[in-house]
């Protein structure tokens, strides 16, 4: 068993699935914990919502830091150390508030120390299956990124199915649960095979990557493909509780995991018929799909089909991420980890600005969040003709 762990790429992706699975555990977990926290420690909302912004500008600092560190650590040192700081935040915010003279501060320090992991995660997870032996990388990158999607719904699903059970007072003991996913995959990664990204001949210097207009073009992509999904995403509790008139914690489910399962779907989806479908012109329909969900959902009169318009275009952006980490390969070989590192980046800074857009937009004309809606739709639109535009290098 162990030598066919050592040798199989397929363990190596295996063991990819469940790093992103953790990623997925450290960036949705905590949220569904900020009404206890502000009642367990007396915090305010603003100080709730920087433990977001912290695990987020955390994760952009790691983006810009793993260009240049990665590759003189090494890829399997790495990927354990993100993992053992993944696993440890978690248990840290069950520990970290009893142990610290403030226990906000210790919470924060929780959150900084698995954002730590989850942004080394991002960074290498899509290079480590990029350079496995697989004949179809495009459908081995697009099912890669669908177990995010499906760790996003089993942290909501499970975790509120343990608050209904056990009660939320025990959340410091789910904390500790949801910990040994990242524990266990350190064995993992200590085992499988990791294949070098670029060799050392092949690989572009820094300065190289950058005067590539390639590289650019792909980095608006990133960001348009973080943008166009996040800032649908961020507001589909609003949809799901204004078409159905129910609680938010039924909006949460209804919402974001409806826009979870689609996304989730269409990856898996592409991963098993990628044979049929080229990738650009998978992403330009579903950029042009995209398109048209921004649409219902800001012109559609019944709410209703507004909550559809919003799952469907967790459908529509699906590929969004996982293709464009794909043409990259394709179009910039000798990327390397720089390349990956940067795209994180470029993502995150698109998942960031999206919402902002929406929030600022809408704040301005009267709260009006169809106003916000319609103006980040040049998001999908900015996203089809990039893809329009890139030209894959051929061997």
């Amino acid at each position: 068993m162990l030598q066919s762990i050592r040798k199989s790429y397929e363990h190596t992706i295996y063991a990819s699935y469940i790093g992103y699975i953790t990623q997925a555990i450290v960036n949705n977990f905590v949220p569904l914990l900020f009404l206890t926290f502000a009642a367990d420690y007396q915090l305010s909302l603003d100080r709730i919502t920087l433990l977001t912004t912290a695990n987020f500008l955390v994760q952009l600092a790691v983006d810009l830091l793993s260009a240049k560190v990665i590759d003189r650590i090494g890829y399997r040192v790495s990927i354990i150390f993100a993992h053992f700081c993944a696993g440890a935040g978690l248990v840290g915010l069950a520990v970290f508030p009893a142990l610290f003279q403030n226990a906000y501060a210790g919470i924060m320090a929780a959150v900084v120390l698995y954002a730590i992991g989850g942004g080394v995660i991002e960074v290498l997870i899509s290079p480590i299956v990029e350079a496995c032996p697989t004949r179809k990388k495009e459908a081995a990158m697009s099912l890669l990124h669908s177990f995010y999607c499906w760790g996003h719904l089993s942290v909501v699903l499970l975790s509120t199915l343990f608050f209904h059970v056990c009660g939320i007072e025990n959340w410091r003991v789910l904390a500790c649960i949801w910990a040994i996913v990242p524990f266990l995959n350190i064995l993992y990664f200590a085992l499988v095979p990791i294949y070098p990204i670029v060799s050392e001949h092949e690989k572009l210097s820094f300065g190289t990557l950058l005067c590539q207009k390639a590289f650019w073009l792909i980095v608006v992509l990133m960001i348009c493909a973080g943008a166009s999904e996040q800032a649908m995403s961020q507001w589909a509790s609003a949809f799901a509780e204004s078409a159905l008139s129910v609680s938010k914690t039924v909006g949460d489910l209804a919402g974001p995991c409806a826009f979870a399962l689609c996304m989730g779907t269409a990856r898996a989806l592409y991963g098993k018929y990628s044979d049929y479908i080229p990738l650009k012109k998978m992403m330009m329909g579903s950029a042009v799909l995209c398109i048209i969900c921004y649409l219902i959902a800001v012109f559609a009169k019944n709410p209703v089909f507004g909550l559809i318009g919003c799952a469907l275009c967790g459908f529509s952006v699906g590929i969004f991420w996982p293709g464009t980490f794909s043409i990259a390969a394709s179009a910039i070989p000798g990327g390397g980890t720089a390349m990956y590192a940067l795209m994180a980046l470029a993502g995150d800074l698109g998942c960031s600005s999206g919402p902002t857009v929406v929030g600022m937009i809408a704040n301005a004309s009267g709260d009006n969040l169809k106003s916000g809606l319609l103006i980040a739709m040049i998001f999908p639109v900015v996203m089809l003709l990039g893809i329009g535009m890139i030209r894959e290098k051929k061997e």
